[in-house]
This record gives C-alpha cells, structure tokens and sequence, in this order.
C-alpha cells in the first residue's frame, strides 16, 4: 500500500510526502502496530465518468490521466455534519465549499459527489493560497519551455494563487488586513472564481436546495463568505447580516431559498471513523 501511495506523488505533491512520512515514521516507533489509510479521492468516485473523463484518447487515459478530486474527507464529513447542524435532512442538491489554503467547491447530489473542482491534482480548479488553479494547459507547456519543468512545477503549486498574486500574502487574514491594491486584487480573484466555478457545479445538479462552507477560510473569514453569497443571490440565498439567533451556523435569513449554512471541518474525526469502520468490520 505504501508504494501504491508513493507513485501518487506526482497528483499531490504538497501533501503526499508528508503522509509518506508520518507512515514511515510511525512503522519504525512500533513496526507491529497496524496502520490505515483513508483517501480524499474516495468521496468522488461517485462522479459519472463524464465528469471524470477528461476529452483525451484513451492511450492517455491509461496513465491514469482523469479527475479524481480532492478534499472527500472534508466533503463526507459535511454531509454527515450538516443535519446535525441545521436539524433538516441533507438538501438534495447541496453547493459545498470547502476553502482554505487549498480550495474547492463539491456539487454534492443525493449525499453523492457527482461534480467538483478539483482534478487529476488539486493543482485544478479554484485560486488557492499558493496554487494557481484552472490554467490553460498551453500556458503550462509556455512555463516549461521558458523556465523548465522543476521550476514550473514549484511556480504553479508553490508560488501562485494568492501569494502569487499579492506578492507573497496567502493568508486570507493576512490579504485583508494589507490593504494594498495587489492584496485587494486577489481577494477579488479568490471570490470571482469561487462564484464563477461555483455556478458550473450548479449545472451538475440540476439546481441548488443549499450551500455550506467549510475549511478555515470558509469557516472564518466572513466578509469572503458574503461576497461568495452575494454571486448567488439570484438564486433567492439572502444572507442574514446578524446571523440567525436560533442557529448560528446558518448565513441566510429564516425562509431563503436555498440556504446557507457553515459546518466545521471535520477532516480527522472523518479518518478517524473511517478507521474504526475498518477495525470493526476486521474478523
């Protein structure tokens, strides 16, 4: 299983390594002691293969070249939080976000993944903190013949997104208390292309019973959240500027259409349960 997980490197390169490390050193502190892995892809195995498919042939699909997605964890622990929290059933069709540092947005139908925006990598998709999301695959073949394939690799995942944008700020805290046009610029990034992508996922699903926001940017910067919001006002989702007194995870006023709710990450009591799973299920 270990080098199943290592020649995954290459599709999370920011996050990979640092697992294959917590393994390796765990196996060597007590080798006998049993370990588990639980995958953020899983979540999204549910998507219809037009979804995960991307338009090549299939000698290139071969290489394992197709959308996979990421953050499931976060995605599956929303949707077993998200009743709790609001004391309805899950929405049906439910526009979930779950932005931080890495960033991406779930079209989550009847409890499933059917759509999101997050690829082959988690490089896809949204602006995130440091990785440049959604680029034309022709500007990425620009980048190697310019610089090289070592050094692109570090600009699109290390050195982009936010930071890129801002001249090195990545944190969204950071970002909104600089103050500087550049800083004030990736914010209005960030936002533009969650609204914009958001609106995709929306298609996926055939419309939309609900939104939740999870991860520490969604969790905690409101001002984001709001102007997230305000892109799908269309929609009905009037949001609740005091926030509702009975529920304070919900962001829009009593009676909108669809709904809006906030639901705390919870990506390690996820791992957590899934393992317990495994050892009860274990003969």
């Amino acid at each position: 299983m270990r080098a199943k997980i290592e020649t995954c490197v290459p599709l999370a390169p920011l996050h990979n390594p640092h697992a294959l490390s917590a393994i390796d050193a765990l196996d060597r502190l007590a080798p006998d002691l049993a370990q588990y892995a639980s995958f953020d892809t899983a979540f999204h195995a549910t998507m219809p293969e037009v979804a995960s498919r991307y338009a090549l042939p299939p000698e290139a699909e071969a290489l394992g070249l197709r959308r996979y997605g990421f953050h499931g964890l976060s995605y599956a622990a929303m949707c077993r939080r998200l009743p709790e929290i609001s004391a309805q059933p899950l929405p049906a069709r439910l526009l979930a976000f779950h932005l931080g540092n890495g960033a991406s947005i779930c079209a989550i139908k009847n409890g499933e993944s059917v759509a999101t925006t997050m690829g082959y990598s988690p490089l896809e998709g949204l602006t995130m903190g440091t990785r440049v999301g959604t680029l034309d695959p022709n500007a990425t073949l620009r980048l190697v013949e310019e610089i090289g394939l070592s050094e692109t690799k570090a600009l699109l995942n290390n050195k982009s997104g936010l930071a890129g944008l801002s001249g090195g700020l990545s944190d969204m805290r950071a970002l909104e208390e600089a103050g500087t046009a550049a800083a004030q610029f990736a914010i209005d990034h960030f936002c533009y292309w969650a609204i914009r992508h958001g609106h995709s996922l929306l298609g996926a699903m055939g419309g939309c019973d609900a939104i939740a926001f999870t991860g520490g940017i969604g969790e905690n910067a409101r001002n984001i959240r709001a102007r997230i919001l305000e892109g799908f006002a269309w929609l009905g989702c009037a949001v609740d500027p005091d926030r509702n007194a009975a529920n304070p995870a919900c962001l829009t006023r009593p009676g909108s259409s669809p709904m809006a709710w906030i639901v705390p990450a919870e990506e390690e009591r996820q791992i957590a349960m899934n393992t317990r799973a495994l050892l009860t299920d274990c003969p």
